[in-house]
């Protein structure tokens, strides 16, 4: 897949040459009037020189522009000036790295050369406001020649298929939709050079944004390299559908003064303790209500996140028949991040990525088949509006999912539904709760499976993110104490678990209250006609360092702790075995609460307070609970 990744980029490159929640309470802020002195072009002007700041009012097409030192070029108040080369945006670059405008870089400009003047195009987030330039402006009536620049554009924009846009200069956007229904075929969008904003979309090759907005790019290719040079954005509303197209993140370089930031204006980065170093996500997906569905699709990002969701409430993200790939080496990257309580479907996909599959921090998800019934009911449900033909063509495949690290990892709340005849495999850890209240459910009958190289099935444990402040996580120095007050057998506030028709091996351990002394929590198990081999226990833990700092060094050994099955103080474990499930005792185990039904076996040997038990005949017990192998 690299291999191909690497001939896109050439056969890219070569075609270049051819041709919410964090939301702000302040006013936002006003972009400066406009410095220089008016001037006029007139027809037939082949070469413009420029060595002091100049307001040009109206566009202009020239052979040769020099911009000299103390040369400037702006477009008056309201307006936005960019310059084209041989059809290619060019020379744009921010002023500042903390601020939103950009300015046209002193040098020599040859060949077909079109200063553009369009209308502005300001769009205001927390207290800032940014000026986004597009190749191609779409509102409900189609092309807006006012907001558009068509001397960026290698065809006819109006044709909706077969045209090029190509930038090489800072925060040019390709495509812009705000309302409107329009499907785009066969383009292609290649920017070079860093964006400023994925939560605005400043700089994205595709955005699509507002209620009423519907877009569907079919057999387009992206291809981005640059700092939050995302290929695609959905926004506060609109519908985003993406079928038989390759979109292509990679990273830029951060400015050398650019702080890593939680603030969402600013931020142009993964953090570490999210398991990434990039600074480009693959796509991302913003306010209220937002649909964006990848159909049938390449979709990759060299690290931070493939798929992200972020800064949005209840909103929708669809993946079918895609492959989802983080390409960095060593970078670190998620597949699909869920935040806002999305509901996100991953259905006969393959993944290959670096840190996890799905960063749970509040949502609904599914990974599973392409099953046509399902599909058809989505084609409805979400207006994806595929055809008969199109539908008939999907073919019925299981998903593929493969992480370096971990599986899912769970920082709140939401759902994980896995069936089908998906195939799980990660180098760490399967499930990683951080101490919150999911439900997994996993169905096997139709062929699912899961496998950890590191042999962790699940843990469950505290958080151990010490935030954007720059601390340190510290290991605590004493042990839990137990609050008489906390059931340990209650599955109300607990980590649930099911598991159904499925053959597991690995091991289970809740380990709350050891990374964080007033962590409580309960891990329940329940396993439905499922033979589980492994040790599944309440643990004390250690990491593998008593200070963790959120750096290159420190951040693959977050998440990650050295287990020692012991009694529960607030971390009770919950187990159920129904309709003959099996477990294979491999290891010293500690539980609160152990179910058997008359059809289960537990192949070990089993106490309760330090008397022997026989659960052959099936029961219920509760206590303190050790399970030994024979």
């Amino acid at each position: 897949m690299k291999k191909l990744l690497s001939i896109l980029l050439c056969l890219c490159m070569a075609l270049t040459l051819c041709g919410a929640a964090f939301a702000s309470s302040e006013e936002p802020a006003e972009l400066p009037e406009p410095v220089g002195t008016p001037i006029e072009i007139a027809a037939g002007t082949e070469e413009l020189v420029v060595s002091e700041p100049v307001i040009l009012s109206e566009s202009a097409v020239l052979s040769r522009l020099v911009i000299e030192e103390g040369g400037a070029i702006a477009a008056p108040a309201g307006y936005a000036v960019t310059l084209t080369v041989d059809g290619i945006e060019t020379g744009q670059a921010l002023v500042t790295t903390t601020g939103t405008e950009t300015y046209l870089l002193p040098g020599v400009y040859e060949g077909d050369v079109v200063l553009t003047v369009t209308e502005a195009h300001n769009v205001s987030y927390q207290s800032l406001v940014f000026p986004i330039r597009q190749a191609v402006y779409l509102d409900e009536n189609g092309v807006n020649p006012a907001l558009s620049v068509p001397a960026a554009v290698l065809g006819d924009a109006a044709s909706m298929k077969n045209y090029r846009i190509f930038s090489t200069g800072e925060s040019f956007n390709g495509i812009f939709a705000e309302g409107g229904d329009h499907t785009i075929e066969n383009v292609i969008i290649h920017l070079v050079g860093n964006g400023r904003s994925d939560m605005v979309g400043q700089g994205a090759a595709v955005v699509a944004k507002g209620e009423g907005t519907r877009l569907v790019l079919d057999g387009c290719t992206v291809v981005n390299k640059g700092v939050v040079r995302t290929t695609a954005i959905a926004a506060d509303g609109a519908n985003l559908i993406v079928k038989n197209s390759t979109l292509v993140a990679t990273d830029g370089v951060l400015p050398e003064d650019y702080v890593p930031s939680a603030d969402v204006a600013q931020m142009r980065g993964g953090f570490p303790v999210g398991g990434s170093t990039g600074n480009c996500r693959g796509t991302n997906l913003i306010g209220t209500g937002t649909r964006s569905a990848y159909i049938n699709s390449w979709v990759s990002a060299e690290g931070w996140g493939v798929l992200s969701t972020d800064n949005c409430t209840s909103p929708y993200l669809t993946a079918i028949n895609s492959f989802i790939a983080v390409t960095g080496n060593e970078i670190g990257g998620y597949g699909a991040y869920a935040i806002g309580n999305p509901t996100e479907r991953f259905l006969g996909c393959t993944m290959d990525v670096d840190f996890d599959i799905v960063t749970v921090k509040g949502g609904f998800i599914t990974i599973g088949d392409s099953d046509k019934e399902l599909v058809a009911s989505l084609n409805d449900e979400l207006e994806l509006g595929l055809t008969e033909e199109e539908l008939d063509a999907l073919p019925e495949q299981g998903s593929t999912i493969h992480s370096r690290r971990f599986g899912i990892m769970c920082t709140s709340t939401g759902t994980v539904d896995i069936t089908g005849d998906t195939d799980i495999h990660t180098g760490e850890t399967f499930f990683l709760n951080k101490g919150q209240k999911i439900t997994l459910t996993v169905d096997g009958s139709e062929g699912a499976s899961i496998v950890a190289d590191n042999g962790i099935l699940m843990q469950v444990m505290d958080s151990d993110d010490p935030g954007p402040t720059g601390n340190p996580y510290t290991e605590p120095t004493e042990d839990p104490t137990r609050d008489e007050g906390f059931d340990v057998t209650s599955v109300e506030n607990a980590a649930v678990s099911n598991f159904s028709n499925i053959e597991l091996e690995g091991d289970f351990y809740n380990a709350v209250g050891y990374t964080k002394a007033s962590g409580e929590m309960n891990m329940a198990l329940n396993f439905d006609n499922t033979e589980v081999t492994g040790v599944i226990t309440s643990s004390s833990s250690d990491h593998l360092k008593d200070e963790l700092y959120i750096n290159e060094e420190d951040y693959r050994m977050f998440g990650v702790l050295v287990n020692t099955p012991c009694p529960a103080v607030n971390n009770g474990v919950i187990v159920s075995l129904a309709n003959g499930s099996v477990w294979n005792v491999t290891g010293e185990s500690y539980l609160t609460s152990l179910t058997v039904d008359g059809s289960s076996v537990v192949n070990g040997i089993v106490t309760l307070n330090g008397a022997a038990v026989d659960v052959s005949a099936g029961g219920s017990w509760q206590g303190d609970i050790v399970v030994m192998p024979k």
